[in-house]
């Protein structure tokens, strides 16, 4: 008993010391680094014996059930909301990185819905560090005292979330700034905690070799390792102000390059309202499809996806073109899209639209996800491939009573296969999406404005050519050309539309007609 109390001790504190090999633990960092290798022993013993109870508690569960069965389905759905409980307390004590990955988690459609509805309440906020730790930081990195950095330095946090912290600052030509400071030892605090995370999930597929995350936890790395290199975000800052630069809505804050380094990066401080600030957005006439039109550029016109769009990271300025201007913030996590990745996606959504059967099954065998494409448009757009409903409305009871009897007969070994075969440009398509809908929803935007403001963006992106890119006629015609093709699409989604409506009228009448020729029979019936 006694030995398997400590497994989990001593698989936590093997996996903080090898984490932590390569740092030396002798002069001034001997005490960070013992408190770096205490506190992340600490956090892998409760993430180790957390996802221990849960493993147990599923397999206890889930025991001698038929899987097909709807006594297992129901279990099936208890045990994933114990479970999520479970993982949310986890996130919350460990903080930082788990944080992240709740985040990250929650915000990923496939997942259960009892993940993505407890995981999504967790806020990637942080105790600050002491002012005197953030000084250090800054002036190791500048060689120089904060007083000859800063005219002005606000010793409070204007934000601290897990990776740094954000204060206000002035330059000495009186210019505004927000610095943004990353924590001391966050480098070795990560290896402890994605070691952790790696074996975990390992072992969790070792038991359930249904259940993959080999490709989830990588890109979860690799988006943490560039989330902690500021100088990546001050790039893909200024990559994403130039691919807006025609555009006067969109606001970038510049960037400060003699001061910013990997640790700590220096910005123009912008003024705004957070994006669900549903108040400010009615009181100044202000739409969210602006929102819609930003992120749908990003995607299929640019190929450069901004990975963390939650409402902290856009704000809505009173200052700007149209008395009004979106400042986009945060710019740690980017996705490169693969260009014939972003081509087919555009197609895809042109199809998803149509719902061209053909078209979405032929570009399903190019993202290698095979018989699986026929969920596509559930997943993107809330109808079947055999939908009749207009797009943006919810589907009909038949329809969602038929999808319920499709999904029903899929195990986890389907949704792990589907997870593992899509391309990785398309996890941060749907954590993105999975966000935008989240902020869309808040602000009360009906669904067929998305959709049709995506179907622009794609058309858009499809005729989008580099050749074309230079001169004000070349521009004019693309955006004539673009326009086209899209009034083209709406009358097609109109006229669907339209006859579906038609269809349903019928189809209605037709009941009517048959219950008032019952009704009359049995009256007949009954007179005789």
């Amino acid at each position: 008993m006694l030995r398997r109390r400590r497994a989990p001790l001593l698989l936590a504190a093997a996996a903080a010391g090898v984490a932590l090999a390569t740092a030396s633990p002798s002069g001034d960092n001997g005490r960070s680094v013992a408190s770096t290798l205490r506190h992340g022993v600490a956090r892998s013993y409760r993430a180790v014996c957390t996802i221990g109870f849960v493993v147990a508690d599923y397999k206890c569960t889930l025991r001698g059930l038929d899987s097909g069965s709807p006594d297992y389905r129901v279990k099936l759905s208890e045990v994933h909301l114990r479970s999520a409980k479970k993982l949310l307390k986890l996130c919350e004590l460990n903080g930082g990185f788990y944080v992240k990955a709740g985040q990250y988690v929650s915000s990923l459609r496939q997942v259960p819905k009892e993940y993505s509805s407890t995981l999504s309440c967790l806020q990637d906020q942080a105790t600050p560090s002491k002012f005197q730790d953030i000084k250090i930081v800054i002036e190791q990195n500048f060689g120089k005292k904060l007083h000859e950095i800063f005219l002005e330095f606000d010793e409070h946090p204007i934000a601290a979330a897990s990776i740094a912290q954000v204060h206000r600052g002035r330059l000495h030509d009186n210019q505004d700034v927000a610095v943004k400071v990353q924590y001391p030892g966050l480098e070795q605090r990560m290896k402890i905690d994605i070691m952790t995370m790696s074996f975990l999930s390992k072992s969790v597929s070792w038991i359930f070799p249904d259940y993959k995350f080999k490709r989830l936890l990588a890109e979860f790395e690799k988006s943490m390792s560039m989330e902690l290199d500021f100088t990546l975000e001050a790039k893909n800052s200024e990559r994403t102000a130039n691919c807006f630069r025609k555009n006067s809505v969109i606001k970038v804050p510049y960037v400060f390059w003699q001061l910013t380094t990997r640790e700590v990066l220096t910005m123009e401080f912008c003024y705004g309202h957070k994006v669900n600030d549903l108040d400010f957005l009615r009181r100044e006439n202000i739409s969210p499809t602006k929102v819609i039109e930003l992120f749908g550029e990003m995607v299929f016109v640019h190929g450069f996806v901004h990975g963390d769009p939650h409402p902290g990271n856009i704000l809505v300025s009173p200052q700007g073109h149209g008395n009004f201007s979106l400042v986009l913030l945060d710019h740690g996590i980017y996705r490169e899209l693969n260009q014939k990745f972003r081509l087919d996606y555009c197609q895809l959504w042109k199809a998803l639209i149509l719902l061209d059967t053909k078209k979405i099954l032929e570009l399903g065998e190019q993202f290698g996800v095979g018989k699986y494409a026929k969920y596509f448009p559930v997943i993107f757009t809330g109808r079947t491939l055999e939908s009749k409903s207009a797009l943006g409305t919810q589907m009909s009871s038949e329809e969602q009573r038929r999808l319920k009897e499709d999904l029903s007969s899929l195990g986890m070994d389907d949704i792990s296969s589907f997870m593992e075969a899509l391309p990785q440009d398309f996890y941060v398509i749907l954590r993105t999406d999975g966000l935008l809908r989240s902020i869309l929803g808040n602000l009360g935007a009906p669904r067929h404005v998305r959709l049709l403001t995506y179907a622009k963006c794609a058309i858009h992106g499809l005729e989008k050519q580099p050749k074309l890119e230079s001169g004000t006629i070349n521009r004019m015609f693309l955006q004539v050309k673009t326009n086209i093709s899209y009034l083209h699409l709406r009358v097609l989604i109109e006229i669907a539309g339209l006859l579906a409506k038609v269809n349903d009228a019928k189809h209605k009448a037709i009941n009517k007609l048959r219950r008032l020729f019952q009704e009359i029979s049995r009256g007949i019936h009954l007179l005789t």
